[in-house]
């Protein structure tokens, strides 16, 4: 991602919550699909759009570092680990499961 970039999605973060932004990117994507908007309105709302899915990107991360998941060790205790992408499921017990990469 490039710096101006960067510091617009920053500048409008705070305060924007994940469900807006996605709102609003739906409502962009809808008027793309129309084909009714002139080429520079087109072009306004795809930049609106990337903004917002670099917006949207950067939420679920922090989302993403905030997620410890409670995990069954060998000696039959819990204990709480961080998210990580080697955890892809949740066991009916709702123990996170490794899988091999």
């Amino acid at each position: 991602m490039d710096d101006s970039i960067n510091k617009k999605v920053s500048r409008i973060s705070n305060g924007v919550k994940f469900e807006d932004a996605l709102k609003k990117l739906e409502k962009i994507v809808e008027a793309l699909e129309t084909g009714e908007l002139s080429l520079d309105a087109s072009l306004e709302k795809y930049e609106e759009g990337i903004k917002l899915v670099r917006l949207c990107q950067k939420k679920l991360e922090e989302a993403k570092k905030k997620i410890e998941i409670l995990v069954k060790t060998k000696d039959g205790r819990f204990k709480l680990e961080s998210f990580d992408t080697e955890y892809s499921s949740v066991t009916p017990r709702g123990g996170a499961k490794k899988t091999k990469k």
